[in-house]
């Protein structure tokens, strides 16, 4: 399939009334992140295609990160940006900015977007209503990089089944009311493993999972687990997606249909994926 999607091309696509039949009513768990962020346009063009998916009868949460974001603020601030196994260390010094960024900018930033669409959305971080709880992820107490240990579905579903459309930053406090920065793929992995959900959708700044990293029409359009293990253990899956496959992995094994990988830099990729049977991006399934 060629990279140059239309919107003609996916309105006239045959497959597309069969589809919103197929999943309206049904909820789907979209992350948000990278490039697509970065580039107004392509933003627009997917906060209409969420808005277009929502007036088809879809139910969509929406989770995101902003990594690009907090590292300008963290430079501004004279902090330099650290990672480890393709994760954020995040501390002390690091989560106010993050904080700040993803809750306090991010968020209202794109409850904004919906507003001037015309579709009603609620912003949240997993300090609301106690929407997320998390714990360290290692015995540092300097590092405030965290992992989810339970979230309060109830609390999305009631959104939900009133029509409004939640929009989470991936930020989450302990028991003690500590704050933590959570890796945004995890928590919509745990968010979709939490909510009973169709699919879980991964924008990000490759076209899928490929085959050979330098070659972009290498994507793997379809794979199960086991697919996954052997990919792995050839090193085909490797560095950054590592932790990507994971969530997916966790999503499939708490019986999440179907997780998808796509392409945030394509405009339209997101209506390509769940509409039509011209998929641009990499479904894992069990």
């Amino acid at each position: 399939m060629s990279n140059f999607l239309t919107f003609e091309r996916f309105y006239f696509s045959v497959d597309i009334l069969f589809y919103i039949s197929k999943y309206a009513g049904f909820t789907f768990v979209v992350k948000y992140g990278g490039s697509t962020m970065k580039n107004k346009f392509l933003e627009l063009s997917f906060i209409q295609d969420l808005c277009l998916l929502h007036l088809l009868g879809i139910k969509i949460i929406l989770v995101h990160g902003g990594g690009y974001l907090i590292n300008n603020w963290l430079r501004k601030l004279n902090i330099v940006p650290k990672f480890e196994n393709g994760l954020r260390v995040t501390d002390a010094n690091t989560m106010e900015v993050v904080e700040m960024v993803l809750s306090g900018k991010i968020n209202k930033h794109l409850i904004s977007l919906f507003n001037q669409n015309n579709i009603p959305s609620v912003g949240l971080s997993g300090k609301d209503a106690n929407l997320i709880t998390a714990i360290p992820i290692n015995n540092n107490a300097n590092n405030c990089t965290g992992k989810v240990v339970n979230v309060n579905g109830q609390i999305l579903n009631t959104l939900l089944d009133n029509q409004f459309f939640p929009v989470v930053a991936s930020v989450a406090p302990d028991l003690k009311g500590c704050t933590y920065n959570i890796n945004a793929d995890t928590l919509a992995s745990y968010i979709a493993s939490s909510v009973k959900v169709e699919k879980l959708i991964l924008l990000t700044d490759t076209p899928g999972l490929l085959y050979d990293i330098n070659d972009e029409l290498s994507v793997i359009k379809n794979l199960n687990l086991d697919q996954v293990n052997d990919l792995k253990s050839k090193g085909i899956i490797q560095n950054g997606m590592i932790p990507k496959i994971d969530c997916c992995v966790h999503a499939i094994k708490n019986r999440v249909p179907a997780v998808h990988i796509i392409d945030g830099r394509l405009r339209y990729s997101l209506l390509y994926e769940v509409l039509t049977d011209d998929r641009n991006g990499s479904m894992l399934v069990c």
